[in-house]
């Protein structure tokens, strides 16, 4: 007997134990009763009535990553290219995820390569190749709508590559060639025209210095003629006042003594020795005087003779 007392507290202790479940840090159990739905255990130690209840799904709630493979999209201007996309999503609702559509990352990729189509048949090559906010923006906002039934929420989507045709691949490299060759050659021009307008004004600027040099020698050469004939007229003036002073005073002693014409001679023949003595580089000699220098000569050789 006690052995099947035994057997049944080993049977209820291996039913408790099965049916104790822990749920993990970002993760959701959705439980089912009797096949509907009951209700949706987080973080910790649950229980579940045995034959009862069960685990209708295990959900992440992180934030997962969908990367699809390339898609065939046209453009607007009728050109094929292939994009693939990737979605950045987390789920948050874990029932509406679980019972708002069937396989819901396949509804998600069917959804994700429709909405591109949509988004690049209203775009032109060329504003495809330089949109990819543009599209990544739209795409999101599309997505994120669309899947809140789910349960998902879109945070990002990002296109990872577009590759158009190979013969517009190669038009699109010789279009990118010869704009980096107009580019440099523009560079190139501009080089030169500035290095020539930089030579013209170091030109300019340099015959404007050797001008403003030959015009202060030229202002120095004047002030130094001008100086020269000053300290000239000043020379020439003080001969004359010299020789003017000792003709006073030679006139001063003639009506005081009354001297005779020797005396007289004598008299202007120091003034000229004065005359001589002075700073002056010219002497004039009045024409009145010019007697005196004979008188002068004649005193000279009767010394010499005696």
């Amino acid at each position: 007997m006690w052995w099947i007392i035994l057997g049944i507290l080993v049977v209820v202790f291996l039913l408790v134990i099965c049916n104790i479940a822990v749920v993990q840090q970002s993760r959701a159990y959705v439980i089912e009763r009797l096949g509907a739905f009951q209700a949706v255990w987080g973080v910790g130690l649950h229980f579940k009535i045995p034959f009862f209840d069960r685990i209708a799904r295990k959900v992440s709630l992180k934030e997962q990553v969908l990367d699809y493979p390339p898609q065939p999209v046209i453009t607007k201007d009728n050109v094929t290219m292939q994009i693939d996309t990737v979605v950045y999503f987390q789920i948050t609702d874990p029932k509406l995820y679980c019972y708002g559509v069937e396989q819901p990352m396949m509804a998600m990729e069917t959804l994700t390569a429709t909405t591109l189509r949509n988004i690049i048949g209203d775009l032109e090559l060329d504003q495809t190749l330089t949109s990819r906010d543009v599209i990544n923006t739209k795409m999101r906002a599309i997505l994120d709508e669309a899947t809140d039934p789910w349960g998902i929420k879109v945070n990002r989507v990002e296109l990872k590559n577009i590759l158009p045709p190979q013969d517009i691949q190669s038009s699109m490299e010789k279009q990118m060639k010869a704009e980096r060759d107009r580019r440099q050659a523009i560079l190139q021009a501009e080089g030169k025209k500035k290095s020539a307008i930089l030579i013209a004004e170091g030109e300019r600027e340099s015959a404007i210095l050797q001008a403003d040099a030959e015009k202060q020698a030229a202002i120095l050469r004047a002030e130094a003629e001008k100086q020269a004939a000053i300290l000239r007229a000043d020379g020439e003036a003080q001969a004359i006042r010299t020789v003017q002073q000792a003709l006073a005073d030679s006139m001063g002693m003639l009506n005081q003594q009354a001297p005779n014409a020797q005396v007289i001679q004598l008299k202007a023949i120091q003034a000229m020795e004065k005359v001589a003595d002075g700073k002056a580089t010219k002497i004039i000699i009045p024409s009145e005087m010019q007697g005196l220098v004979g008188l002068a000569n004649g005193l000279v050789e009767s010394i010499q003779e005696k």
